[in-house]
């Protein structure tokens, strides 16, 4: 795979203007061989990043860091609104805007959120997912009423044009 560098003003007018609406980073898009190996039906692969990943893995938690927080402030419609068109067709923004903020508001206040840790994930055609590139954004969260932390997730997919875009957001319930 090649390492394709995007130029910040990209990213930040098309996924963090209205995915985020925070101060731009620059981010490593990655892209995917113009004929991949034929995988079995359904597989799930890890795909290799280019170039150093610590410093990727960084702007990753960022993006994930800033979309986690505009949910903390009750602007989870500002996600779904700079959302992939694939997680727009799978869920409304007014669905989307309901689970995520019924879903906060039974974990009560955030307490905390610990150091994030990011997957990149591969998703061939035919699986659960729409195929395609996607980055997981995941951190233990604690929560006021969950006396365990919860995993928050937030999953980003590099769309077609090679723009990082939302693809869902998820918060697990308290055992």
């Amino acid at each position: 795979m090649r390492a394709l560098s995007m130029p910040i003003s990209v990213l930040s007018h098309r996924l963090f203007a209205l995915l985020l609406w925070l101060v731009a980073l620059p981010v490593s898009a990655q892209t995917v061989p113009s004929k991949p190996p034929a995988p079995s039906k359904h597989a799930v692969a890890a795909v290799p990043a280019p170039g150093p990943l610590s410093k990727q893995d960084a702007q990753m938690a960022q993006a994930g860091l800033r979309a986690a927080q505009l949910v903390d402030a009750g602007r989870s419609g500002e996600l779904w609104d700079g959302a992939s068109a694939l997680a727009k067709k799978a869920v409304t923004r007014e669905a989307f805007v309901r689970n995520v903020d019924t879903a906060r508001a039974r974990l009560g206040a955030l307490l905390g959120r610990g150091v994030a840790s990011v997957a990149r994930v591969q998703y061939a055609a035919g699986s659960q997912v729409p195929p395609g590139t996607y980055v997981n954004i995941s951190f233990p969260s604690r929560f006021a009423n969950a006396p365990q932390p919860v995993r928050e997730l937030v999953s980003l997919r590099l769309d077609e044009d090679k723009t990082w875009r939302l693809a869902g957001y998820h918060v697990g319930q308290p055992d």
